[in-house]
């Protein structure tokens, strides 16, 4: 399978179980907290199927950011979190260098 698509995978997986762990309420919902468990185990196995053709900081930084702002989306859309002018503009940076180092890093290309 293409790294990439195992690392969207990952990322997908760790999205998941982030929003069930807000709605697990601190482990008190049995099906919530099993959704975070699975979804953490399969979002970090899949991230290190990853590594076999991909280097580390590469991976951690696309897991890692694009998490982070599908996370504020998941916040934002779900749970009814605000994001303000900052937050907003912080996610765009965290897109911006995600892309930078995608389309300019000869680092993130197999190892």
């Amino acid at each position: 399978m293409h790294p990439y698509l195992t690392l969207i995978g990952a990322i997908i997986a760790e999205v998941i179980a982030t929003s069930a762990l807000q709605a697990s309420q601190q482990f008190t919902k049995p099906l919530y907290s099993t959704i975070v468990c699975i979804g953490y185990g399969a979002a970090f196995y899949l991230m290190s199927l990853t590594l076999k053709s991909l280097p580390v900081g590469i991976v951690y930084a696309v897991w890692s950011g694009l998490g982070i702002v599908l996370i504020s989306l998941v916040g934002w859309l779900a749970f009814k979190q605000k994001l303000d002018p900052p937050a907003v503009i912080g996610i765009a940076l965290i897109i911006s260098g995600v892309v930078v180092m995608q389309v300019f890093s000869k680092s993130a290309h197999h190892a």
